[in-house]
């Protein structure tokens, strides 16, 4: 019997145009008419998902900022924090701060971002959906970096966005000789770094043993590199039509791309099946 359902959104429940499909939609009402509960887990911080899913009555918890947060959605409040030393992050910048690249830190529930490597964003070879997604969650902020560090909360994670190879090569070679770090990615130009514990799997498997679930009542959805442990994670690992070689890889099913609503197409059957079941039980 399923019991939780965690889906990635970018590329995955949403569509290319950052929108939830009628279909996707209507496996949202068949999973709270079951008791089946969605579980956003995303890279993005609970601000940054969409309102309509925040506020359906299958969503109750979401994991976050790559498995660094777990939230509870009703309330707003952070069940599980995993975070990065600020001296860490303090050192990874000034080792990095003379590279064309965002250094944005996610923290207090927000993406904060230099004023002055703001407009590196619009250089990404991104969609104008994504672009406008990255700009609108974003807070500006003035000044050093070490002084929004003294102001801001504690660290969840960090996002580097490049366009050039050799800056990409340079932060992965650097967050790869930390040992207390990992990093992933969920888009072709950027750099998603975590604590070495902090990861969508590990979310995942934290929230299935707050709720006592088994993790073989899961079923995950993803397309990205920073899928890759959720799908691992879960009893069925489930890889989008448009998802990465390194993805399907790791995947027990596949189903069709985030624009043919594959989240949808899959579960059909599988609440199907939940439904009959539960009218024979009945009986």
């Amino acid at each position: 019997m399923v019991k939780l359902v965690f889906v990635d959104m970018d590329g995955t429940f949403l569509d290319s145009e950052k929108a939830i499909s009628p279909e996707n939609a209507s496996a949202l009402d068949a999973a709270a008419s079951l008791g089946v509960m969605f579980v956003p887990c995303t890279g993005r911080n609970l601000a940054g998902l969409p309102a309509e899913l925040l506020r359906h009555p299958s969503v109750r918890y979401a994991v976050c900022a790559n498995g660094a947060v777990v939230a509870d959605v009703a309330t707003g409040r952070t069940l599980r924090e995993v975070t990065i030393e600020k001296d860490l992050v303090l050192d990874l910048y000034q080792r990095l701060r003379d590279r064309p690249i965002t250094f944005d830190l996610f923290a207090d529930g927000t993406v904060y971002t230099q004023r002055e490597r703001y407009p590196l964003i619009d250089r990404l070879e991104l969609s104008d959906a994504t672009k406008e997604f990255v700009r609108g969650v974003r807070t500006v902020y003035d000044g050093s970096l070490e002084d929004q560090l003294a102001r801001i909360g504690d660290v969840c994670r960090l996002n580097v966005f490049y366009w050039r190879d050799e800056d990409r090569d340079a932060v992965c070679e650097l967050v790869d000789s930390e040992p207390a770090l990992r990093r992933a990615s969920s888009l072709p130009c950027n750099i998603e770094i975590t604590d070495r514990s902090a990861h969508k799997g590990a979310g995942l498997r934290w929230l299935c043993d707050h709720l006592g679930v088994s993790a073989g009542e899961c079923i995950a959805f993803g397309d990205g590199d920073n899928d890759r442990t959720m799908l691992e994670a879960a009893g069925d690992g489930v890889a989008m039509g448009n998802a990465t070689p390194e993805v399907k890889a790791v995947a027990d099913h596949l189903t069709s791309s985030c624009d043919e609503s594959g989240v949808g197409r899959y579960l059909a059957p599988v609440f199907a099946a939940i439904a009959g079941q539960a009218a024979s039980g009945s009986r």
